[in-house]
């Protein structure tokens, strides 16, 4: 029977070549506006992830309500203890320790006086112990511009716009001039060992990065951070995971009268990631959604006028006494077919275009220079399974669902005046 039906659908090109069309369209529309859906989001909360929020972090209470303020005297001490303590609870978890500062940078020129400066934003990670992967994770090997990572105390990345701004070269020497944690004045040089382009507007305006070790002696911090981010194995987010474990750690503290506890936050509790988050899977949703509607309206009239054409067959099939209901199931097989032939061209366009926009991305930068939003200035989409065999939902359903509405009619036919109309 399926032999059959698809020998028609071949030979009979007038009424499968405009439904494939229509049903290609739509299952290619949905296809890579998932896999864009994917990637973008994915991207950008891959970056928060990566440069500020962790999979996990741990602050003080109130360090968590100040965040925003970089608030380094409320920051978290005796951070050895408490990471020895994070690793024995959660073992599968990589910790990290980090400190955001801000200041001035000033770059002087060969006779000591100020060439250029600007405000900076600092962050401080571990460079040097050989059990951090901070310099994978932040991909700065990839992102070196000019010179090399810091290999010694006292030098620092900062981002190569910035370095143009202030006219400070690799091999130069730049002062930091800020706060420490007890308020007074924080002056410190270091050496520009190589500068870096993260690729996103919010770190490459004013960026400088330096070993937390330097950061905790020049803010007066000795074995304090800011903040501990843990990652999960292969730096994949697992949203139930994390939630769980801060409700566990925070249960340990719920009770403490140290008005500096530490409390620990998911990804998603930060930032606003929830409802960013929310937003791609409930768009992911609206795209099936839409297309559906619109293929299923589409396909009805299609269909219609499909029925119209073949008015005459329908009518000398039931004249030679093929009942109603078989004819419409062949209707229903038909359209099956029809939408699994134009699901599968949908879905081979649709993932080319998802996959060369993964390749090759789209550079935004020009539509957001000033952003101070943590986000990728390359929109990438990216291939994932699901995109294989998410188009045939609303390939096959609206093209099924545009056909039992238009093959309503059939039902409609009134035998008795069959030879009449044949006659006509």
């Amino acid at each position: 029977m399926i032999k059959f039906l698809l020998k028609g659908i071949i030979r009979d090109k007038s009424r499968s070549i405009l439904p494939i069309i229509i049903t290609a369209i739509g299952v290619t529309l949905t296809v890579f506006l998932s896999g864009y859906m994917r990637g973008a989001m994915g991207d950008m909360i891959d970056l928060n992830a990566r440069f500020e929020t962790g999979h996990i972090k741990v602050m003080t209470q109130p360090y968590l309500k100040n965040k925003d303020q970089l608030p380094n005297d409320l920051a978290l001490l005796e951070v050895s203890e408490l990471i020895a303590d994070l690793e024995k609870d959660f073992p599968e978890i990589s910790w990290e320790k980090r400190i955001r500062f801000g200041g001035l940078v000033d770059a002087p020129d060969e006779n000591g006086l100020t060439q250029g400066q600007g405000p900076a934003a600092g962050l401080a990670i571990d460079l040097f112990s050989k059990h951090s992967n901070e310099i994978g994770r932040m991909n700065l090997a990839p992102a070196i511009v000019n010179g090399t990572i810091p290999i010694r105390p006292g030098e620092a990345l900062i981002s190569e716009d910035f370095s143009q701004k202030i006219n400070a070269s690799v091999g130069d020497d730049v002062t930091f001039v800020g706060s420490t944690m007890n308020g007074s004045m924080a002056f410190q040089n270091f050496k520009v060992a190589g500068t870096v382009r993260f690729g996103s507007a919010a770190m490459d305006k004013g960026a400088i990065i330096i070993d937390i070790t330097d950061a905790q002696n020049m803010l007066d911090m000795e074995d304090g951070a800011g903040e501990i981010l843990g990652y999960f194995p292969n730096d994949v987010y697992d949203n139930n995971d994390a939630t769980q474990i801060a409700e566990t750690f925070n249960a340990k503290y719920i009770d403490s009268d140290d008005e500096f506890a530490p409390i620990m936050q998911s990804l998603k509790q930060q930032n606003g990631l929830a409802s960013l988050l929310d937003y791609a899977d409930v768009m992911s949703g609206m795209f099936v959604a839409i297309f559906v509607f619109a293929m299923s309206i589409v396909l009805w009239n299609t269909g219609l006028l499909g029925g119209l054409r073949r008015y005459q067959e329908y009518g000398i099939r039931l004249a030679l006494g093929e009942s109603k209901g078989h004819i419409y199931r062949m209707m229903i097989s038909e359209a099956v077919l029809i939408g699994i032939l134009g699901s599968i061209l949908g879905s081979i366009l649709g993932l080319a275009a998802a996959y060369a926009l993964q390749v090759y991305g789209f550079d935004i930068s020009e539509f957001a220079p000033q952003s101070n939003m943590l986000m990728p200035n390359v929109i990438r989409a990216k291939v994932t399974p699901d995109l294989f065999y998410i188009g045939f939902i609303p390939g096959v359903f609206a093209m099924v669902l545009g056909t039992a509405l238009s093959g309503i009619g059939i039902y409609k036919r009134e035998t008795a005046t069959l030879f009449k109309e044949l006659e006509v």
